[in-house]
């Protein structure tokens, strides 16, 4: 063992990151954290899986920091926290990127490229990036085992979400419905509702919209007596006008008719509107203008209500297609299709119509959203379907986001219910630029050109305006949805989809929820806690190829079977062989054995499409059944992970089932999780077994540029991560992630600050371990000797101690409650001004003596303790440095035998060694200290030059008691003579007192004027009991009316050659005068600083004697005179002469002279 300890040159903390990386591969040391703690209680914790076909940023950096954070902290607390890693291989990320990549679309898949070479790039493109993660995980030291991840793509993993989907089909929750679904024509799939709220799919776009004119049928006779009569509707997407059937009114609502003109070509009209609404639509200022009066181009258009109606008298009413291109149809029972005009065009009611927009009349398009559908097919309205070759019904719009062409729909129904002259014009067209692949270029959308062209909107709505049937077109800013991976709008469109019925359970989940530690608890209770309360049924299906197959099987009839398991699978492939549907059972002749669990023997089959897709089981009537053509929501892949992570129930049953692996102690994301994978894990652990899937949960929230700006490529503002850890190290990149702000606020990344806590905190902790390795070597110092007792130690080495053990219970703490944040300040805080600042720096002299005395051997002991307490403290958070520093430490000492700090259990606090009494007095010194400095500062007067007095009005007995406790440290700290206590309101001080209005305001409303003028209006002794009591109580006309100290400033008014500085009760005064005297010692204590100087740059040894010579100056001869002996004890200096000349002597330049000094070793 060595018994020296080691020193550094500099402090690299890249260099450190490499060094103990190797040390831990060598020591194998992530693999004994899990195996030395066997036995121990465990705490379990789940990876959210990332998916590797893209870069890891640095805000994984973030994110993965602090997963690490809490798992070390608990190895150290002596659990056994055992941490899989996992790959997200599924989805719609995976397969755009390779749409991209192959220069295809999603319409190419079958045709130019099979579904089999599709999804084996997909499996090889999923992993393109697996090297780059495993390099980041390891470099930023986050313990995870990618020895033996979980994939989502692996068949085991696979046949433990069709286990589930079993398990939820038996429970009744598993349905197949024709519903109004989101859906993303970009990505060629149906949405799910948490996958259309996830953060920033809601944006604000700016569209042409239109009111438009519906004429009236059977109008009533006061709605004839001026123009043509219509229903006037507004509509943010004008496209979908052409698929109206239906005019939906509030059935309480009031309603008005009004005759006036049409402002685009100045035709008669009367129109029927919400009577809210009318001065929405009408200047008031033209109310009771002669309608005669009107001329075309006029700006006020004149007109007059002639009747008013509640909704339900307008019910029933019909009124003429507004662009009859193609007539609504309804299918027959035999499977056809016959036209249905006359059973549309009709206003119907809808209890969700409001007054808030619009005009209170809502046009029904029921084929493009989910309300519309409800209340047609409540009042019996059909849709307007094309019905395609296959003799199919589908919108107009079809699944790609334009409408059908002609050559598309079957010719019979293109004979008898499409206008082909108007509609010809129309056919092929996009409904959103977004869709048009004109805009997509080489896999890239330009957002800006698509936004530049002109929409189909504006199309039609100068269609309407040309025809007379448009009241009003203007442009308008709406929340509208986005695909959450291909950055382009949605439709709300019918699809055949598998749902869970997850509303079933909502209530459950909502109960749950309120047992799960939610850090911030606003996530738990707002965000995702309103998601909840607000639920819908989950859509399951997922119209694409790469994922897992939905395991259902139907025949024609309608009968069905959810498989649950590949063996199951392969029995019923069995019966199908033996029915005549299948010629061999594929299983059987690749070799696989049911029941045999191994990788080898499910690595013989693929459960993926297109292979899964060529099985046909038979049902139990003999009728041939073909699985459902679906994949499922990519999120429920990982939403099953605590159980398909483990195969479970075929193997590791106990382990979910005993609960010792399940549920999750601890799990964190970012935001964007929180309607994402937060969500399935829950909603799945509810459902399928009623419980949490998560007892702890850090919702972390975005890494963002130093302005607060979104990082992207695209801006060039995305921080390379390797090149950061590269450049300072991973433990200040943690550090500085986990202390600027808590992990649920958005961090503004700024290198610059990386900087500072690789200088300020790293750097202050460095110099201390290397004050202490330089003079425990020079003494020979190794922790060999018993322990100085406490008690007998010094009162500042009591006071540290006392400090340190204080931290290590508010560290333990902050750790256990889920805030790092806290923890690392506080780690930060006692290093850097208690540490550092306060206790080495007033200790120092004590390290120089020769021999080892018990003060000495006290100080030692006492700044090791802290050292090596801080190493274990930091090192869930900093585990390199902490590393380094612990290894260098107990190398020497032998006060522990691991390999690393992170093996090692965490401190325990004595709570026998604090004490709080001695704490608040050193703190009061520390603040006095702090303020007297800083007004030292405002007038330029450095702590070497000694001034008189400081003056402290105090304002109870316990603060004097403080501050006359440590007064001696204090007048050395500053360099004043005197400490002088006076009462509060002696008058030496004058007080005043300031209003926060931001903070009063609110609380006294009216009466704030009033309470302003008292605050600022009390007496010295009134401001005494304020600051004493915290509160004071005003007597104002309108009754009392009490002001707290929080809610006021209170400062104090300088006196001549006086400074005064105010921090909260504490109120310090320093005398500025510098007297003769004073002025000659701050000249010897200044000459003492320049000559310690020139001791270090000449390199000389901390025990080298010198001699000194220096120039005669009338500025400073009576100073160094009266000083000598001060100045030589100061720098260890057997003589100081004073000569007329000082050959080849140091300047020293002082502010109006300067001085010669020469200083020689002897």
């Amino acid at each position: 063992m060595s018994k020296k300890f080691t020193e550094y040159s500099q402090l690299n903390l890249s260099d450190v990151n490499k060094e103990v990386l190797k040390k831990w591969d060598e020591n194998d040391v992530f693999s004994r954290s899990m195996t030395e703690r066997e036995g121990h209680p465990s705490f379990v914790f789940y990876e959210g899986p990332p998916s590797a076909n893209g870069m890891p940023g640095i805000h994984h950096v973030m994110a993965r920091t602090i997963k690490d954070t809490f798992c070390r902290f608990k190895t150290m607390k002596g659990f056994q926290v055992k941490r899989k890693a996992g790959w997200d291989t599924h989805g719609l990320p995976v397969e755009l990127g390779v749409e991209k990549a192959l220069g295809i679309t999603k319409e190419d898949i079958g045709k130019t490229i099979s579904v089999a070479d599709y999804n084996r790039h997909c499996r090889t493109d999923v992993m393109k990036f697996t090297k780059e993660w495993t390099d980041l995980t390891h470099k930023m030291g986050y313990w995870v085992d990618l020895e033996n991840p979980y994939i989502t793509y692996d068949n085991r993993y696979i046949e433990t979400l069709w286990w589930l989907l079993k398990r939820l089909y038996g429970k009744g929750l598993l349905y197949k419905g024709y519903t109004i679904q989101p859906y993303s024509p970009a990505a060629g799939t149906g949405l799910s509702s948490h996958e259309l709220n996830q953060p920033g799919c809601y944006r604000d776009v700016k569209d042409l919209t239109v009111v438009a004119q519906f004429k009236m049928k059977n109008p009533k006779p006061e709605m004839v007596e001026w123009g043509t009569p219509y229903f006037i509707a507004w509509t943010t997407t004008p496209w979908t006008l052409p698929s109206n059937t239906a005019l939906c009114v509030g059935p309480k609502i009031d309603y008005v008719a009004v005759q006036t003109y049409n402002g685009y070509n100045g035709d008669k009209m009367t129109v029927v509107l919400a009577k809210p609404l009318l001065y929405t639509h009408f200047n008031k200022k033209a109310e009771g203008m002669a309608l005669e009066d009107y001329k075309p181009g006029d700006k006020l258009i004149p007109f007059k209500v002639v009747g008013e109606y509640k909704g339900t008298d307008l019910v029933g009413m019909e009124y003429e297609q507004l662009i009859p291109w193609v007539k609504p149809v309804e299918t027959t029972e035999d499977g056809g299709w016959k036209e249905a005009s006359a059973k549309a065009f009709r206003v119907i009611p809808g209890d969700y119509v409001t007054t808030e927009d619009g005009t209170g009349i809502v046009h029904i398009a029921p084929t493009f959203g989910a309300d519309d559908a409800n209340v047609a097919r409540a009042a019996g309205i059909p849709s307007l379907f094309m019905i395609n070759k296959k003799g199919e019904t589908r919108p107009m719009v079809d699944l790609t986001g334009k409408f059908y062409l002609l050559d598309e729909l079957d010719e019979a129904f293109v004979k008898e219910c499409v206008d082909v002259e108007k509609y010809k014009e129309y056919q092929g067209r996009w409904v959103k630029n977004a869709y048009d692949p004109q805009f997509t270029i080489d896999g890239k959308y330009d957002e800006k050109a698509a936004q530049a062209a002109e929409s189909l909107d504006v199309y039609i709505c100068m269609m309407l305006k040309q025809a007379g049937l448009a009241f009003k077109m203007e442009k308008h800013v709406h929340n509208y949805p986005h695909c959450w991976r291909t950055d382009k709008p949605v439709l709300y469109y019918p699809l055949d989809s598998w749902f869970i019925r997850s509303t079933a359970c909502k209530d459950r989940m909502i109960e749950l929820n309120k047992t799960i530690n939610w850090k911030p608890e606003s996530t738990g209770s707002g965000r995702f806690g309103k998601w909840l309360e607000n639920l819908n049924d989950w859509n399951l299906s997922r119209s694409r190829y790469w994922g897992t197959p939905l395991p259902i099987w139907r025949s024609e009839e309608g009968e069905e079977i959810c498989i649950g398991s590949v063996e199951e699978l392969y029995n019923e492939i069995e019966k199908s062989v033996a029915a005549g549907f299948m010629t061999e059972n594929p299983y059987k002749k690749l070799g696989f054995v049911p029941g045999v669990y191994t990788k080898e023997n499910y690595d013989k089959i693929d459960l993926h499409r297109p292979y899964v897709d060529d099985i046909v089981l038979v049902s139990a009537s003999g009728k041939p059944m073909k699985r459902e053509s679906d994949l499922i929501d990519v999120w429920f892949d990982s939403g099953a992970m605590p159980y398909a992570q483990l195969h479970y129930p075929f193997e590791n049953k106990e382990l979910i089932d005993s609960h010792s692996y399940y549920p999750a102690d601890f799990i964190a994301e970012g935001v964007d999780q929180t309607r994402g994978w937060f969500f399935t894990l829950h909603a799945i652990a509810t459902m399928a077994f009623d419980s949490v899937a998560y007892k702890n949960v850090i919702s972390n929230g975005l890494v963002l540029d130093k302005n607060g700006n979104k990082m992207s490529k695209r801006l060039g503002n995305a921080v390379d991560p390797f090149g950061a850890i590269e450049k300072f190290g991973s433990d200040p990149l943690r550090w500085y992630m986990i202390t600027n702000s808590s992990p649920w606020d958005n961090l503004k990344f700024d290198t610059d600050g990386v900087d500072e806590v690789r200088r300020k905190f790293f750097g202050t902790l460095y110099n201390t371990y290397s004050f202490f390795a330089l003079y425990a070597n020079v003494d020979g110092f190794t922790y060999a000797e018993a322990d100085v007792p406490v008690a007998e130690r010094p009162e500042i080495d009591r006071w540290i101690l006392s400090l340190l053990n204080s931290l290590i219970k508010n560290v333990d703490a902050c750790f256990n409650d889920y805030e790092p944040t806290k923890a690392g300040r506080l780690i930060t805080d006692f290093v850097n001004d208690n540490l550092s600042n306060w206790y080495v720096r007033l200790n120092r002299k004590r390290f120089w003596g020769s021999s080892m005395s018990t003060d000495k051997l006290s100080a030692y002991q006492t700044l090791y303790t802290c050292l090596e307490t801080v190493a274990k403290l930091m090192a869930p958070i900093a585990p390199f440095y902490a590393d380094r520093l612990y290894m260098d430490l107990i190398g020497v000492t032998g006060r522990d035998s691991v390999v690393s700090v992170h093996l090692a259990n965490f401190p325990v606090a004595d709570e026998s060694l604090i004490d709080t009494e001695l704490e608040a007095r050193m703190q009061m010194a520390q603040d006095v200290t702090s303020m007297v400095l800083a007004l030292r500062r405002k007038v330029n007067i450095k702590v070497r030059q000694p001034l008189q007095c400081i003056m402290i009005p105090v304002v109870d007995e316990e603060q004097k008691r403080h501050i006359d406790a440590v007064k001696d440290l204090i007048m050395t700290e500053v360099n004043v003579k005197e400490v002088r206590f006076v009462e509060g309101a002696s008058g030496v001080l004058v007080k005043k007192v300031k209003c926060d209005f931001k903070k009063l305001g609110p609380k006294f409303g009216k009466q704030m004027k009033a309470v302003a003028a008292a605050v600022a209006g009390m007496s010295q002794e009134a401001i005494a009991e304020l600051e004493k009591n915290g509160k004071y109580t005003f007597q104002l006309d309108g009754g009392e009316a009490v002001v707290e100290a929080a809610d006021v400033e209170i400062f104090s008014e300088d006196i001549p050659g006086w400074l005064v500085a105010n921090e909260g009760k504490l109120t310090v005064a320093l005398e500025v005068t510098v007297t003769d005297d004073l002025k000659r010692e701050g000249i010897a204590r200044e000459l003492v600083n320049r000559i310690q100087n020139i001791r270090k740059s000449s390199g000389f040894e901390i025990t080298d004697k010198i001699s000194i010579v220096l120039s005669k100056n009338p500025n400073t001869d009576d100073a160094v005179n009266e000083y000598n002996t001060y100045i030589c004890n100061q720098v260890l200096a057997n003589s100081l002469t004073l000569a007329d000349e000082v050959a080849d002597g140091t300047e020293l330049s002082f502010d109006d002279f300067s001085l010669y000094v020469k200083v020689t070793k002897l």
